[in-house]
């Protein structure tokens, strides 16, 4: 493909997207900005268009959404998420044995073999997981497909489910930043781009979110704003992480291995709907809103519900932070917990 066909096709990704995002906002969808590239490019893909994702796409739409949670980091803020601190704790033990049911689940359902399924269940990064699948001899390809459906699953059946019970926060969190200022925007995404240069350098997982949003919390927590994030750019950000999500899927996705797509189907329905109680269940003891504990239990990634939380005033830096949280321990303690469950599920290398 030359580089001009290639721009070309980018281009026809880029007006999909667009035209879902409109079409979502004439529907009155959730997330219109989000869920419409998302759905719109997956049901083109499928049907055989093979739009490809932008360059980046991902990355830039989690630096924009990453700048736009840590303008949330007053010390009030802060000082809140340490009061959180334990039931950050607790939420990581529960994320970690419902991956171990999860995993147990789809190896019952779909006959893949043990290491495929282990790293197809747990509730992290997908290309983190992929890695350490492959690494360990399990099927990359599924593993990274379990991961997709998973996190596209739960993308769209949140916040739809949240619309259709007229669930909408009216938290008191609010970006400190205030006032657009161009060049002060601009220096902050350098700023924010650098520490997520420094954490790929560190091998941090999601660094293009977690950078920026550490990098802009603390310059928030000290009083330091550069400039507010206007909608457009925060829209323009959903707009991207939807069309590196949407862009995934193709005509043979479904066709490769639909048994144990279908398993996977079933387990993140069982995780939402474990999820949904624990969430419940958290937020009565930590003293936060009922929607609030759900969408920062929920098994999705931390763009997807951090976008949730942000558009519907759900609580966008306490649900940041239990996702952000969860994901990295979870990235860095998998191996160790693949060692000691593997006995559990049957040993040896896949097929």
């Amino acid at each position: 493909m030359t580089p001009r066909h290639r721009a070309w096709r980018s281009g026809l990704t880029l007006v999909a997207a667009l035209a879902g995002a409109v079409l979502a906002i004439w529907l009155h969808l959730p997330l219109p900005w989000f869920t419409g590239p998302l759905l719109t490019l997956a049901v083109v893909n499928m049907a055989g268009a093979r739009l490809p994702a932008l360059p980046h796409a991902r990355d830039g739409g989690q630096l924009i959404i990453g700048i736009a949670l840590g303008l949330y980091f007053t010390p009030q803020v802060t000082r809140e998420i340490l009061r959180l601190a334990p039931w950050i704790v607790v939420n990581i033990g529960f994320v970690m044995l419902l991956g171990l049911l999860g995993a147990w689940l789809l190896r019952r359902f779909s006959g893949e073999g043990a290491t495929t399924c282990f790293f197809a269940a747990p509730i992290g990064g997908a290309s983190e997981m992929a890695t350490q699948a492959d690494r360990h001899g399990g099927r990359v390809d599924r593993v990274a497909a379990a991961h997709s459906l998973r996190i596209m699953m739960v993308a769209l059946i949140v916040p739809f489910a949240l619309q259709w019970l007229g669930v909408r926060g009216v938290d008191h969190y609010s970006p400190v930043a205030a006032q657009f200022v161009p060049t002060g925007l601009l220096l902050l995404a350098a700023l924010a781009a650098a520490g997520a240069v420094v954490l790929a350098r560190l091998g941090v997982p999601n660094q293009w979110m977690l950078g920026p949003l550490l990098v802009t919390a603390a310059l928030t927590t000290q009083g330091i704003t550069f400039s507010a994030l206007p909608t457009p750019v925060s829209n323009a950000g959903q707009l991207l992480i939807g069309i590196a999500l949407g862009s995934r899927f193709e005509p043979e996705f479904f066709r490769a291995a639909p048994r144990y797509l279908a398993s996977v189907a079933v387990v993140t329905v069982v995780y939402l709907a474990v999820s949904a109680l624990f969430g419940w269940w958290l937020a009565g003891m930590a003293g936060l809103p009922i929607a609030t504990g759900v969408v920062a239990t929920t098994p999705g990634g931390i763009g997807e519900m951090a976008i949730t939380a942000k558009v519907l005033q759900l609580g966008a830096p306490v649900v940041s932070a239990f996702h952000a949280i969860r994901m990295a321990v979870v990235v860095l303690t998998v191996g160790l917990l693949y060692r000691i469950a593997r006995p559990l599920l049957g040993g040896g290398v896949d097929p």
